[in-house]
């Protein structure tokens, strides 16, 4: 019996413990190389993509209206790649088909939605004034509130003057922003016209594009895994404007319903509003949340701003944890406390294009990280810190 009992006290599995003292060395300065050099690299990307900003930020919305059209391309040709008659529908007549259509549409969009808007624009600029007259009403109404309260005099002039001076500084801030806004528009315009023809050569080329960049790279498994890792990044980046686009136009639609319902003013307005603030993270829906609660406040009915807000603050709530998961798919995996911290961290880094990129920059970082892990066979970027360190079994008296 007690040979048996030794026997199975030798078969058990040893103890593995990890701790600080067995710590490889080697594994600690590498980690800390690795560190280092993407810091320094990133520190001189950062200074690139500032020096070639506006022309990057042409790029990249030129590579995503490719995204967006590559499906209508696709299916253009499809009825002849079937018939294996693909050559009388060759790629580059499938994107200008696609180009026509597209421009059709929002032709046609545009001359029925034109004049709906500026109509709602113009009654808007002409009740400009009566909004103004409610906000001095409100600070009338604030005065009285002061005396039921019993706030001292020198008291009331320092809350007055704030909200004066805040209401200044914002309305500053909208009109320096729409004034540098057109000027830029004006600027650039010609500059701007050249994001569909970019796109046009993307469409057109990209697997030439792709198979020049891979041939940089030797054959075998540097070149496979290279290959593999812009699979995964087309994925995430078509995921990623697809369901932003149409994300866009849902929210658009549902907006502009939904304010029309409550009786909102200037709800085609606000709805087309909602469809283009979509498109920027975090910072374009809590811009029209603020918009439109604002205009609901000054209305007749009482209960219009708390409509609008409970109306948004639910559609919300739907889009981001119900129908938006279901448009992206499995394209793009990030937690929502990684999306706010990389809107803030863009904005920071590079204003409004920064907050526009975040999201999509943040997404290939991970993809970029899971293929390094995978290249390097690890399972975490400082796996060979630590050592298992092996401790002999516990023999039992």
């Amino acid at each position: 019996m007690d040979e048996e009992a030794k026997t199975e006290q030798t078969d058990e599995e040893p103890i593995h413990r990890v701790g600080i003292e067995s710590m490889s060395v080697f594994a600690i300065a590498r980690a800390t190389l690795v560190v280092a050099a993407v810091l320094f690299v990133a520190y001189l990307l950062l200074d690139l993509v500032k020096a070639l900003g506006f022309l990057l930020f042409l790029i990249v919305v030129s590579i995503f209206i490719a995204y967006l059209l590559e499906p209508l391309v696709r299916l253009i040709r499809r009825p002849f790649e079937v018939r294996h008659i693909e050559k009388f529908m060759p790629r580059p007549l499938a994107i200008v088909l696609t180009y026509l259509i597209v421009f059709s549409f929002l032709g046609v969009a545009v001359s029925y939605l034109a004049p709906l808007v500026a109509a709602q624009l113009t009654e808007f600029a002409r009740d400009f004034p009566n909004y103004v007259a409610a906000i001095q009403a409100r600070f009338e109404n604030l005065n009285y509130g002061y005396a039921e309260l019993m706030i001292t005099e020198d008291f009331q002039k320092e809350i007055n003057e704030f909200i004066t001076t805040s209401a200044r500084n914002l309305t500053n801030l909208i009109t320096a922003f729409v004034g540098t806004s057109a000027v830029a528009l004006l600027t650039y315009l010609p500059w701007i016209l050249l994001i569909p023809i970019l796109a046009f050569f993307f469409l057109k080329d990209a697997v030439i594009l792709k198979n020049m960049f891979l041939s940089c790279f030797p054959s075998g498994t540097w070149r496979a895994r290279v290959d593999s890792l812009l699979y995964d990044v087309n994925k995430t980046i078509a995921a990623y404007t697809r369901a932003q686009m149409i994300s866009c136009i849902l929210i658009g639609f549902i907006c502009t319903l939904g304010f029309t319902v409550i009786g909102l003013e200037y709800a085609l307005l606000l709805g087309l509003l909602a469809g283009i603030l979509e498109f920027i993270p975090l910072l374009g829906p809590l811009t029209l949340g603020v918009t439109a609660t604002a205009i609901g406040l000054f209305s007749d009915d009482p209960w219009q701003a708390a409509s609008t807000a409970g109306f948004l603050i639910i559609l919300r709530l739907i889009h981001d944890y119900v129908t938006y998961p279901r448009i992206v798919r499995d394209g793009v995996h990030l937690h929502p406390f990684a999306v706010v911290l990389s809107v803030l961290a863009g904005e920071q880094i590079a204003g409004i294009p920064g907050v526009f990129l975040s999201i999509p920059v943040v997404a290939l970082l991970t993809v970029f990280y899971k293929h390094f892990l995978e290249h390097s066979g690890r399972s975490g970027l400082f796996a060979g810190l630590f050592k298992e360190k092996q401790l002999p079994p516990v023999e039992e008296d």
